[in-house]
């Protein structure tokens, strides 16, 4: 089947969202566990207690949660403010958050602190920025509050962008208006039916009856993702596999023995890695082994990579080479780990 066709059922017990394009699995969305902050969840929170030497503070989230803003210079125990999950934190620690709020839609961002309209410049067309910015100027914000147009602002009509934005600066003004309080949450995270809606390209079709998902084979898709070895071009072979410190990656030729062999591996393995990497939920610091090559050859095998992640929604940067030739990355922690789902 061709097109964009998004399924919407649970996984394990978890309500969870697969996008499919041309029938093979692009990227897969599941919910948290119920008592785990989601990303994108705003909290009022007070601080705790700051971490001496590191600039930090913990923060009280209510119920018991406990968030980290790594930038905490200056706020002082008692202190209450409003705070927005960023990650996921490893169990038992807490969760990264930040005191800049986003109020995110499918079209629209209300960007609190943040004053002014921008507008994504992946839409270049002149007088469709204009429109646009037209109908963001006929918005009423908060003072203080700007936002942000997104891409698919420019597939939208002016009443869509304006029933959104509308939308998000009211929830954004009640919110950053809700200041005083015991800690606790304000606003959940987004589900991945949500998520689905507002970041992924508009599907052809979204299925939400079960028999979808067995009809389409979603669970064999999302278990097969689970496994370390992933097949790439020409014979080639990428395995992908987290550890508690890292996740690792192995590149191999194959039964290629040409001597480009390595560099064609290599350069195939930077094309899938953001693909795998998206499905699987992973992040943190990822060291590869790639297949050997010669050092003239890293140049264009970095802009190959950079290239591929450009396309890829979790922010990543190639972090350089080790002495031992393995080349690093970061990459936010935005996604949960499927592997820590349990089944």
């Amino acid at each position: 089947m061709n097109g964009y066709q998004v399924l919407l059922g649970e996984w394990r017990g978890r309500h969870t969202a697969i996008l499919l394009k041309d029938g093979v699995l692009e990227d897969v969305l599941v919910a948290p566990e119920d008592d785990r902050p989601a990303i994108g969840a705003i909290y009022r929170a007070r601080v705790d207690r700051p971490l001496k030497g590191q600039g930090g503070v913990i923060l009280s989230l209510g119920g018991g949660e406990k968030g980290y803003f790594r930038q905490g210079k200056g706020l002082a125990p008692g202190e209450t403010l409003l705070v927005q999950v960023t990650g996921y934190a490893e169990p038992g620690k807490a969760v990264p958050v930040t005191p800049k709020l986003l109020f995110k839609s499918r079209y629209a961002i209300v960007t609190p602190n943040a004053p002014g309209v921008n507008i994504s410049r992946q839409i270049r067309d002149e007088e469709l920025r204009e429109k646009i910015a037209a109908v963001a100027h006929g918005i009423e914000l908060e003072p203080g509050h700007g936002a942000i147009l997104r891409s698919a602002a420019g597939e939208a009509t002016a009443e869509e962008l304006a029933d959104d934005l509308a939308s998000m600066a009211e929830l954004a003004g009640q919110v950053c208006a809700d200041l005083a309080g015991e800690p606790e949450l304000l606003v959940d995270g987004p589900e991945p039916a949500d998520l689905a809606w507002r970041d992924w390209p508009e599907p052809d079709e979204v299925l939400e009856d079960p028999a979808a998902f067995a009809h389409f084979g979603a669970e064999e898709l999302i278990e097969g993702i689970l496994g370390a070895r992933a097949e790439l071009e020409g014979g080639a072979s990428i395995y992908v596999e987290p550890t508690r410190a890292l996740v690792a990656v192995d590149v191999n030729t194959g039964g290629d023995t040409s001597p480009a062999a390595g560099l064609k591996a290599n350069i195939a393995a930077a094309r899938a890695l953001p693909r795998l990497l998206r499905l699987k939920g992973l992040s943190g610091q990822i060291v590869l082994d790639l297949a050997p090559m010669p050092k003239k050859d890293r140049t264009r095998w970095e802009q190959v990579l950079k290239a591929a992640l450009r396309d890829d929604p979790v922010e990543t940067a190639f972090v350089g080479w080790t002495p031992l030739g393995h080349a690093e990355l970061q990459r936010k922690r935005e996604r949960l780990p499927l592997h820590d789902i349990p089944a």
